[in-house]
């Protein structure tokens, strides 16, 4: 049996911590694991699933156990003592849920600088622990809002350090990214402009998500017209697990962290892939849930299913990781590839020498009991790289411009350590970033 290369999964802030409980909710389904950690008995665990959970025999229910390789960090108590006192409390080592005594007040500075180096060491320490309960790390994968204070401040804190320290392996990030008009944090566009500068180089690949595309995932295609944080959550999850399955189950065609990078970073600073994820059916309409291979290959490319409020087609892509689970064959799946490429119906770069990678997990969708996705047969989600995403960084400088011309709030930052300098570098590095996906465009 192939040995497994473990994955240490960081979630940062509140709404990294909300999103680990509904991705573990998934995953326990997923896997065959109750609520403490013990397994179901039909459960096989194989070696893949040792990536995300380490196994320890207990003697005192004289079952083996599976205790989640995460770190949970949040500045303020709250949101993970939900967690200690959730359905799930025994799933995690409580050592691994490590909190402060206040909130950064949507602060990056706060997070960055006072609170978080604060909370640092105990992190790091434990991430150090967790990781030489590894035979093989693969990387790390970190879960954050770059909008609020602590999941930017602590978040890139974090990421720095990790950098410092477990330099070698991978670096990938799933960020909820300032929505266009969802925006409860006036601030926001300060936090995400410096944590998008702070991060730019501890980063390896970044998957950006924004609540108002999933609001409009939930209200569109979903019927869920006034969705709440844990329908959106339940549908980020879906996209982690799909983007994760091949690190924990086995397939015909496996995609690494490594090969991600691969396949959609053709230039550090070029990081930040699209994410779609078909099929969105509801779970009141399941007749509608045997879709073909083909029919949900074409849906990733609509602008409907994008989960980042950009438009794909004002764009060129550059590179497409196509994910699929359940009943995907090989031979549907190169058939769906090559119509999109003869229709010309999307429109890539020049000078892309591989325009699609195509991973295979033969482990189908689950979906957690009372949700709003209906099971289905097959799914895939698709990460790609597009220029489009500019336009995503675009609207975030031109908020960003708006309050500093005013210089709205900006002395709560200077309190906490961030200076006028700071901005204006940050500021700067994100014209740069909007500068070279213009120019791969034209390359």
């Amino acid at each position: 049996m192939a040995r497994s290369r473990e994955v240490i999964q960081l979630y940062v802030g509140q709404a990294g911590v909300q999103i680990a409980s509904a991705c573990w909710e998934l995953y326990c389904l997923e896997h065959g694991i109750h609520a403490d950690g013990t397994m179901c008995q039909d459960n096989d665990m194989d070696n893949d699933s040792n990536a995300f959970f380490s196994c320890c025999y207990c003697h005192s229910t004289k079952h083996f156990k599976c205790v989640p390789r995460v770190i949970l960090v949040d500045l303020e108590p709250i949101p993970i003592d939900e967690i200690r006192t959730g359905c799930y409390r025994q799933l995690f080592d409580p050592a691994t849920l490590i909190t402060g005594k206040e909130d950064a007040a949507s602060n990056f500075g706060r997070g960055y600088n006072t609170l978080g180096c604060e909370l640092i060491d105990a992190t790091l320490d434990r991430i150090r622990r967790v990781s030489e309960n590894c035979d093989c790390l693969q990387g790390f994968i970190t879960t954050r809002s770059i909008g609020g204070g602590t999941g930017s401040g602590l978040g890139t804190l974090i990421q720095e350090k990790i950098t410092d320290e477990y330099g070698k392996t991978c670096r990938h990030e799933f960020n909820i990214f300032p929505s266009p008009k969802i925006s409860p944090i006036i601030v926001e566009p300060y936090n995400a402009l410096l944590a998008t500068h702070f991060s730019m180089d501890y980063s390896d690949c970044c998957i950006l998500l924004d609540n108002e595309a999933i609001y409009d995932v939930c209200g569109c295609s979903l019927d869920v017209p006034n969705p709440t944080y844990t329908n959106l959550n339940r549908v980020i999850s879906q996209v982690i697990s799909s983007c994760t399955a091949s690190m924990r189950f086995s397939g015909a065609i496996n995609v690494d962290m490594q090969e991600f990078q691969t396949n959609l970073v053709p230039y550090p600073r070029i990081h930040f892939p699209l994410c779609t994820y078909a099929p969105l059916i509801p779970a009141t309409k399941g007749s509608l849930a045997d879709l073909s291979t083909q029919q949900i290959t074409q849906s990733c490319f609509h602008p409907h299913t994008q989960l980042v409020k950009c438009d794909p087609r004002k764009g060129k892509y550059i590179s497409c990781c196509m994910l699929y689970r359940g009943d995907a064959e090989p031979t549907e799946i190169n058939f769906s590839i090559r119509d999109i490429k003869q229709k010309k119906a999307i429109r890539f770069v020049d000078w892309s020498p591989t325009s699609f990678k195509i991973g295979i997990n033969y482990q189908p969708p689950t979906c957690v009991p009372g949700g709003d996705l209906c099971t289905v047969n097959r799914a895939v989600c698709m990460l790609s790289t597009n220029s489009a995403i500019r336009c995503a960084w675009q609207r975030v400088y031109n908020k960003y411009k708006r309050l500093s011309k005013r210089s709205a709030f900006s002395h709560h930052f200077e309190c906490e350590g961030i200076e006028k300098n700071d901005m204006m570098e940050a500021s700067e590095n994100l014209l740069a970033l909007i500068k070279d996906y213009e120019e791969v465009e034209c390359d």
